[in-house]
């Protein structure tokens, strides 16, 4: 019961997510089915561009499963005193992609991708099918951060030049500070005013110091483990990389060549490799980008149906007794026990045998069907021998049996 509760809860929420990325497209300025044109990657982009490298790649990897997302930020909700490694290692067992299970150590990450679900919806389709572009349009962001004199290393995180490209990190590995900015200051005054940048109210707990960059407020570092991110951006070829891990520890229990978290040092890894989106954690939800559909639009719907596959199905011999035992269409159930050895199709030998309380109820309908035709003919109430082959015909052929009672009399009469 549990478990049908939990997959119609998940099945609600594909529609909720559905329901609201179609709502919230239909109002954009680009079409629905089209990929996002650069005033739009500006717009969507702006909140998040200027955080930490590692911190980005991971928010672009788990917002191409937006259901999953709801589901870690309901739980996050519902455990606010964990955080950080404690709430990853909470996770650890559920079925959900491991970036997904890496934000939750940010709770106020998860809870803006919630409340902002068109936003994480729409994000998460252009990043699949945009990824060269979103991280050009990234760079360009935070080029005009830094020309307004916004960007600069502080405490909490260093930018390091890497050619013409600008990396965000965190100053001290095992400490991660989300920053929070306001985009419409952050990079001077905005170009696209038929597309104002994305914006959220701030997070509690945040606060603006002075001598830092106009804009900008800083909360608690959230503390991780050595090794805790597992993915990165890669500038210079305009994709994110994933590393590979065996013996995954801490984050997810998955196989070798699984993308996976690490949380101890000193396990084997791997060269980063280029990541690709599994279409089998997006639950269902549709992509509305029609490349996308084309692409992964058959992989959603097994997903979809491995998820809401609620009871395995009954062998045929007991879905419909009356129906599917081969006595009733006029078929021995042994004519056809003997095939070729490579032969593919199911014998009927090798058929279960329906259950005994089947077969009662079969009986019980004969003996009803019969007793209103002529009640005469029948002794009440009606026993039944086992089905024997007809003399005549060669058929298995349900016979009527008076009771012990009656039978006893008619022995002791002849006797």
């Amino acid at each position: 019961m549990k478990t049908f509760f939990e997959h119609a809860f998940r099945q609600l929420l594909v529609l909720l997510v559905s329901v609201s990325v179609a709502f919230a497209q239909t109002q954009a300025p680009a079409p629905r089915h089209a990929a996002a044109t650069q005033q739009e990657l500006d717009q969507m982009l702006a909140p998040i561009a200027l955080y930490p490298d590692s911190l980005l790649s991971q928010i672009f990897m788990a917002s191409t499963y937006p259901l999953e997302v709801v589901e870690a930020a309901r739980w996050s909700r519902a455990n606010p005193g964990l955080k950080g490694e404690e709430a990853v290692n909470a996770v650890e067992q559920r079925d959900w992609d491991a970036s997904v299970k890496s934000l939750t150590a940010f709770p106020q990450v998860l809870a803006m991708m919630d409340q902002q679900l068109e936003w994480t919806a729409r994000l998460g389709d252009v990043f699949i099918a945009q990824e060269p572009q979103v991280m050009e349009t990234v760079q360009s962001l935070r080029q005009k951060a830094y020309a307004a004199g916004n960007l600069r290393s502080t405490e909490q995180a260093y930018v390091v030049q890497q050619g013409e490209t600008l990396a965000i990190e965190p100053a001290t590995p095992q400490v991660v500070y989300v920053p929070y900015y306001d985009p419409r200051v952050a990079y001077g005054s905005w170009w696209w005013p038929a597309y104002p940048p994305v914006y959220w109210a701030p997070w509690p707990g945040y606060y603006a110091y002075p001598g830092y960059p106009v804009g900008f407020a800083w909360g608690v570092g959230i503390t991780v483990g050595a090794g805790f991110f597992f993915s990165s951006c890669d500038w210079r070829a305009r994709h994110v990389t994933v590393v590979n891990v065996t013996n995954v520890t801490n984050i997810t229990n998955v196989t070798v060549n699984r993308q996976g978290v690490v949380n101890r040092p000193g396990l084997a890894r791997t060269a980063p490799a280029v990541w690709q989106h599994d279409p089998v954690h997006r639950r269902g939800v549709p992509y509305h980008i029609a490349s996308l559909q084309q692409r992964f639009g058959p992989a959603t719907q097994a997903g979809q149906r491995r998820d809401f596959r609620w009871q395995s199905p009954l062998p045929p011999a007991t879905r419909n007794s009356s129906l599917n035992r081969p006595e009733v269409h006029g078929a021995h159930p042994r004519a056809n026990a003997k095939r070729a050895p490579n032969s593919t199709a199911p014998s009927a030998a090798r058929l279960s045998p329906p259950p005994r309380r089947c077969v009662r109820a079969r009986a019980t309908f004969l003996a009803c069907k019969a007793r209103r035709r002529s009640p005469s003919r029948l002794p009440s109430p009606v026993a039944f021998r086992r089905r024997r082959a007809s003399p005549v015909t060669g058929r298995r052929e349900t016979t009527l049996r008076p009771p012990r009672r009656e039978r006893t009399a008619k022995c002791a009469a002849r006797s």
